[in-house]
């Protein structure tokens, strides 16, 4: 990469955030907060020396225009509806320019944008002689100036792409797989623990032997004999009993040689298996790069394709956005490009109308567009919403019985009319036009949204308006986590919906209806009363033993209001990968994803409204004492000796989450990666299992396999055994229960009551 396309590339990141910045300017003051002039002048100077840097005149002709404008603004001048319109079109010329660079030597710069700010400033320079700094000339030669390369190079590479920073079109499937593969990689490599403990057992055991034939040579039965023997060193006893003391040396010698070996083994297994650990965790890093990326990456040019859109209608329109920084699932943001910008059109076709309209209502001139992109309750929300005429709805009924979509005689309430919006070949509109009339806009919308298994609703806005809101269940992003204790076990809540953290002495507490009660202060300002309920008690754990000391209270923001929940402990604040809730251990409506902490260990991601609800359900009345109702089921806690239980799966999360269900309920349990290894286990009687669980797909061994070895080993024939798949299908399930399963359980309807339940029955 020659000189100057380092400068380009340097100016494509500066120039974005000198617009970012101006358009934020701008909306601050569309939402009443007042612009902050210096700065907004500030960047338009620091724009248009980036741009005669790198030698970009139409860029510094615009952003010189910006600077006088701004100036004016700062001498006392209001930016009027004209001067801010002329300012956006500036902006968004400028945009697109940079954009064009990386395609074409010499884009061509429109002279709208000019023109616009020309008008906007000819005034007061018509009354003055001018800026103080002269415009620099925009005709089409001096684009074609550059600044000489450091060494020359042909022309027809000046523009050539670099090929460690060339972009390659890869299937959003495969992405998806690669980033599944690198957590399986993972899961995978906790095998290695296996061979450095086998291996420390080597260690140990030749250590043993070592010192026990020391001992059989020198303080045993052979030196009493020997000392019993006379001097004659041809007496065949004492040629015997030297040449077993003989070998008895070179055993040592030999178990010498296999303990340094064995040590020289653990070393180098601990260096490559610290080695390969490093490498997986840095491809798992380049995979979730892959898969992850900022909304703005997809949806970032929207913003200025719909001012572009109502500048050809002839219409005013702002347009704000949020969230675009949010790392998202790629895939996810391809599939939703289309349907978000078919609503954004939405918006801007049924949401206009003219300024003396809106400002006999007593809104702006310009129509108001919020695009807005978020996390809520463990799913990606995207949200457009208008300021306009919002939804027509005797123009919606009319349409909907016209089209056979509602009898004469059915009710139309609001609910019904505005789901009919999104049925193919929907519309309003009198007469088709660039933006809309067709009726196939909002369709496509919903088909793309349920097609992701979300959902999309259109509702009013108030005080006027429309919203459009599409939720959508999160395949991956990364999300700020609290991590904290309860019952035990890390949990992770959503930073975003945590309000307050505070410490609270127990004394302190109120008492309404025999439930603690904490006073805080409420969104106005006065104190209100939260009751007080504690995380364990939410997720169905056994309450915690009564503590000394204050209690560390969160605070979540959820459904509209506030919940206050007791932490055993705090742990950290991260940001961290979000993936899909797990097929098992995983209450639906509590549990809303799964973050993997360092040391590949599992969490949950519970959902702040899943909490609230169970508050809501708990509602007032005595904290429990023992175990939270619904926790573990009457009858399948274990006797007085802990029941051993083998839990067999190749997925880390799985066997791990199954673990903490069956050690919450009071078992013993002991974890294999695969089938085989839990049948080298069971044979090696390494301890006394009273019950196996097993996943059915697994790598070397499966768990149809691990069933029918014990069902033909005598000491494991009536070993209680729980097949536990996703496969859900009949044929697989006969199988198993004729391969002698004692239960056979799918993922798919799994709780963790029903587990302990079987369990219970079969112990």
């Amino acid at each position: 990469m020659d000189i100057r396309q380092q400068l380009l590339a340097a100016f494509e990141a500066e120039h974005r955030e000198h617009l970012d910045a101006i358009r934020a300017g701008l909306a601050g003051g569309r939402e009443g907060r007042t612009p902050d002039w210096n700065d907004i002048f500030r960047r338009a100077h620091s724009l248009k020396g980036a741009a005669r840097a790198v030698d970009l005149p139409p860029v510094e002709a615009v952003a010189h225009r910006l600077e006088a404008l701004f100036e004016r603004v700062l001498a006392g001048a209001p930016l009027d509806r004209a001067g801010e319109a002329a300012t956006h079109l500036a902006l968004d010329r400028i945009e697109a320019y940079v954009a064009a660079l990386k395609t074409e030597a010499t884009p061509r710069m429109p002279e709208d944008a000019l023109a616009a700010l020309d008008g906007c400033l000819a005034p007061a320079e018509g009354a003055d002689a001018g800026p103080s700094r002269p415009a620099p000339p925009v005709a089409e030669p001096a684009i074609q100036s550059a600044i000489p390369p450091a060494a020359p190079s042909p022309p027809s590479q000046d523009h050539a792409p670099d090929p460690a920073a060339a972009l390659l079109r890869v299937p959003a499937d495969a992405v998806e797989a690669l980033t599944r593969a690198t957590h399986d990689l993972a899961s995978t490599l906790g095998g290695e623990a296996l061979v450095a403990d086998g291996l420390a057992g080597i260690a140990r055991a030749a250590g043993d032997l070592r010192r026990r034939a020391e001992a059989a040579r020198g303080r045993g039965a052979l030196s009493s004999l020997a000392g019993m023997l006379g001097e004659d060193p041809a007496d065949p006893v004492r040629v015997a009993v030297e040449a077993v003391k003989a070998d008895l040396r070179g055993l040592e010698a030999a178990l010498d040689g296999l303990i340094r070996e064995t040590a020289e083994l653990v070393r180098r297994q601990a260096g490559v298996a610290g080695a390969v650990e490093g490498a997986a965790a840095r491809v798992r890093v380049q995979a979730e790069r892959l898969a992850l990326v900022p909304a703005e990456t997809v949806f970032g040019g929207f913003a200025r394709f719909l001012r572009e859109a109502a500048r050809e209608q002839g219409r005013d329109i702002d347009v704000s956005e949020r969230g675009l920084d949010l790392p998202v699932d790629r895939g996810m943001l391809q599939a939703l490009k289309d349907p978000v910008l078919h609503a954004l059109r939405n918006a801007l076709s049924h949401g206009a109308e003219t300024p003396e309209a809106r400002l006999g209502a007593g809104k702006p001139a310009a129509l108001g567009v919020v695009f807005e992109i978020g996390i809520r309750g463990g799913r990606l929300v995207i949200g457009i919403h208008d300021d306009g005429r919002g939804p027509d709805l005797p123009a919606i009924e009319a349409a909907a019985r016209r089209r056979g979509l509602l009898a004469d005689d059915d009710p139309a309430d609001a609910g019904t009319l505005l789901a009919l919006v999104f049925e193919p070949g929907f519309s309003t509109a009198r007469s088709v036009d660039a933006l809309s009339g067709r009726g196939f806009g909002l369709s496509v919308v919903a088909d793309a949204v349920r097609a992701l298994r979300g959902s999309v609703r259109l509702e009013p806005r108030l005080p006027f308006g429309t919203s459009v809101t599409m939720s959508l269940p999160l395949s991956a992003a990364r999300r700020a986590m609290l991590l904290a204790e309860a019952g035990g076990s890390t949990y992770a809540l959503p930073g975003a919906a945590v309000s307050r953290l505070i410490r609270v002495e127990r004394a302190a507490l109120g008492q309404a209806l025999g439930r603690p009660v904490v006073r805080c202060p409420g969104p106005d300002g006065k104190d209100i009363a939260l009751p007080v309920f504690t995380l364990a008690e939410l997720v169905g754990l056994a309450a915690p033993a009564a503590r000394e000391g204050p209690l560390t209270l969160v605070l979540l923001r959820a459904e509209g209001r506030v919940c206050a929940v007791a932490v055993e402990r705090l742990h950290d604040v991260r940001t961290l990968l979000v993936l899909p809730a797990p097929p098992i251990g995983a209450d639906a409506g509590l549990v809303s994803g799964t973050v993997i902490l360092p040391g590949d260990r599992p969490a949950l991601v519970l959902d702040p409204e899943g909490l609230a609800a169970r508050a809501g359900e708990a509602s007032f009345g005595p904290a429990p004492e023992g175990p939270a109702a619904g926790a573990v089921p009457r009858g399948t806690m274990p006797g007085p000796r802990r029941s051993t239980i083998l839990v067999v799966d190749d997925s880390i999360t799985t066997r791990t989450l199954e673990k903490g269900i069956l050690e919450a309920a009071g078992y013993r349990v002991v974890v294999c990666v695969d089938g085989q290894d839990a049948l080298d286990r069971l044979r090696a009687e390494v301890e006394p299992v009273d019950l196996v669980v097993a996943d059915v797909e697994m790598p070397r061994l499966d768990g149809f396999g691990l069933l029918g070895a014990l069902r033909a080993d005598e000491r494991f024939a009536r070993l209680p055994v729980i097949l536990m798949t996703s496969r859900g299908d009949a044929e697989d399930v006969a199988r198993g229960l004729e391969l002698g399963a004692d239960a056979y359980l799918t993922k798919q309807k799994f709780d963790q009551r029903g587990l302990l339940d079987t369990i219970g029955q079969l112990l």
